[in-house]
């Protein structure tokens, strides 16, 4: 019975392990938005920021890598908390979700092609090429306007004939 209460209890002090989830969420956060903003895919970049630092930290409360399950709880909770207080900041104030969602980033604007735009978010040629055949055009002078957007997918409006 001790053993089980021992699993309970608490191993690390719980404000460090708030300040530990603060600490990690932020400067993952920071990195996602700024620096990876295309490896996000359709996913906001706090969700896939949120899944990557709940299951690792589910993982080591799992595993026994903290002292106890509540220290993965803890954790787990201040991660998840910090998500939702951005998602709710980002809903209700738009100064909050200009920072936390890029914006659309032209990449094609009338069929000529942006190339800063394109050096700073790494895409090439080829995959601007490709995504336009998915969209069912042939030339970039059929593009109105390709737009890399906030969670990394890259949009194509065509212009009117």
């Amino acid at each position: 019975m001790n053993e089980l209460v021992a699993l309970f209890a608490l191993g690390l002090d719980p404000l460090e392990l708030v300040v530990r989830g603060t600490a990690i969420y932020w400067f993952l956060f920071l990195l996602f938005r700024f620096v990876l903003r295309r490896d996000g895919g359709a996913m906001g970049i706090a969700d896939v920021l949120l899944v990557v630092l709940i299951a690792d930290a589910s993982q080591n409360a799992m595993a026994g890598t903290y002292q106890t399950i509540t220290d993965g709880v803890i954790l787990v909770s201040t991660i998840a908390g910090w998500n939702h207080l951005l998602d709710w900041a980002s809903f209700r104030f738009p100064a909050v979700r200009r920072f936390v969602e890029p914006a659309p980033l032209a990449l094609v604007r009338n069929g000529r092609l942006m190339r800063s735009n394109m050096r700073r978010e790494l895409v090439t040629v080829e995959e601007l090429q490709s995504k336009l055949r998915e969209h069912g055009l042939e030339r970039f002078d059929q593009v109105k306007l390709a737009l890399m957007e906030s969670g990394g997918e890259i949009s194509v409006l065509r212009k009117e004939a």
